[in-house]
């Protein structure tokens, strides 16, 4: 009987992918920020690969990608063409937020990718490095004001880690949470805050056009391509991740999930998918099914842990 049902639902998934779904993608933040683009990439490999014959876009900006979550979780309910992108940040800002939804709403389908931090400042700062910012930072931790997302999101988790690694009590710390990555680039290039933290991705077109400066990244190791150190490498041990993962509508079937799931693994193994994660210097970390549903409650917990360690969190 179980294999009567595993043939099922693998026949009903291959009948639903050969029929190229269409569907809409949920962003929950601006235009220009990582979830965004990651919806955007999505949408143009889906259609370029065949895989989707129409795939939209739409943004929902709001409370580290609550406003969207919630949104989403209601109105998509049922709808197997629905899909949402969210990740490390947004497990944050369900906590921080107290959000009533939490991804236990909705159907987590895969992690697609990771992405390390990075430290900026406008190229006109007087600050060249980061032992320079810090050395600020323990000075007056009030004086020095991040660009960030969404409070409790990864860039505000790294910063409070970062203080906390150089001594300076987190809670402290002056964090800006911007709701789209394109608002808080505008303040950094516009002088409006001492620096911004991100992803690399964000940043990386304005380090290379010469109009911001890298002064640091959270990876382990530095990264190929990138003139500064990593934060270990100053003497702040501590390294930060920032995966973003895509889901479905809440109540639907276990063909429909299937049938996702199958177009989703088509997807990241494409050629367009694995060009797009090198143009944007995204790391594949793929991971679907019971793996990823059990990564993503190691994760929560995890990050309650920090939260509460930092101060963000009661």
């Amino acid at each position: 009987m179980k294999t009567i049902v595993l043939a099922a639902l693998a026949a009903g998934a291959l009948a639903a992918h050969a029929q190229a779904a269409d569907y809409t993608i949920l962003a929950p933040a601006n235009p220009g920020g990582g979830w965004d683009q990651t919806a955007r990439t999505m949408q143009e490999v889906l259609q370029a690969e065949g895989i989707s014959d129409s795939v939209q876009v739409q943004n929902v900006p709001g409370a580290g990608g609550t406003v969207g979550l919630a949104q989403f979780a209601s109105q998509a309910a049922g709808d197997p063409n629905q899909l949402i992108v969210g990740g490390y940040v947004m497990v944050g800002a369900i906590l921080t937020n107290q959000s009533p939804v939490s991804l236990a709403d909705i159907t987590p389908i895969a992690r697609l990718t990771g992405e390390y931090e990075a430290i900026v400042v406008p190229a006109s700062s007087e600050i060249q490095t980061i032992e320079q910012l810090v050395e600020q930072l323990k000075a007056e931790p009030g004086s020095v004001s991040w660009a960030g997302g969404s409070a409790g999101g990864t860039d505000h988790i790294a910063v409070g880690l970062l203080a906390k690694a150089a001594g300076v009590d987190p809670t402290l710390i002056n964090y800006v949470a911007f709701s789209g990555g394109g608002e808080a680039l505008a303040a950094i290039l516009g002088s409006q805050v001492t620096a911004g933290i991100s992803s690399l991705g964000e940043f990386r077109e304005q380090a290379e056009a010469g109009t911001l400066r890298i002064l640091a990244v959270s990876s382990p190791e530095r990264i190929e391509g990138v003139d500064a150190p990593t934060l270990q490498e100053a003497g702040y041990d501590m390294v930060v991740e920032n995966w973003r993962m895509v889901a479905a509508a809440p109540g639907i079937t276990e063909e429909q999930k299937a049938a996702i799931e199958a177009d989703i693994e088509a997807l990241v193994t494409s050629e367009g998918w694995q060009q797009a994660l090198a143009d944007r210097g995204w790391t594949d970390t793929y991971l679907a099914g019971e793996e990823f549903e059990a990564q993503l409650q190691e994760e929560i917990a995890t990050t309650e842990t920090v939260l509460r360690d930092i101060g963000l969190v009661q």
